[in-house]
């Protein structure tokens, strides 16, 4: 997808201020059973099309919203993904600026999880 420059100027303002971390990443620190929560931040729509096993769905468009009632604890590690890792950065420095402390961005997001041809979920 092209993406208009002004929002990824946005964008790629927003990356330096988040930790990324890779699908492989997330997939290590699955394997070595680190307690953390998957958030798919996609539209309702793509989630509906399939998700990443185990990921709850709290779309962009109300994660600000929802957190604090989802996830009360501040210091829970939360991997937020979207489509390609744009929107999940995003969302990542909103609930940063809530006092979120343990914030993860999936670089790559959901095309690259079927790129690597992982298991994807069906709600």
């Amino acid at each position: 997808m092209d993406h208009n420059p002004e929002f990824l100027n946005l964008v790629n303002g927003i990356k330096g201020a988040v930790t990324e971390c890779s699908i492989e990443d997330y997939l290590l620190w699955k394997s070595e059973h680190k307690t953390m929560v998957l958030v798919d931040v996609r539209e309702d729509g793509e989630w509906s099309n399939g998700h990443a096993p185990q990921a709850i769905h709290l779309g962009k468009g109300v994660i600000e919203r929802d957190i604090e009632t989802a996830y009360p604890n501040k210091d829970v590690c939360l991997v937020l993904y979207c489509g390609g890792g744009f929107r999940s950065a995003m969302a990542a420095d909103s609930i940063q600026k809530m006092g979120y402390s343990n914030v993860t961005s999936m670089d790559g997001g959901f095309r690259r999880w079927l790129e690597l041809g992982l298991e994807v979920q069906m709600p």
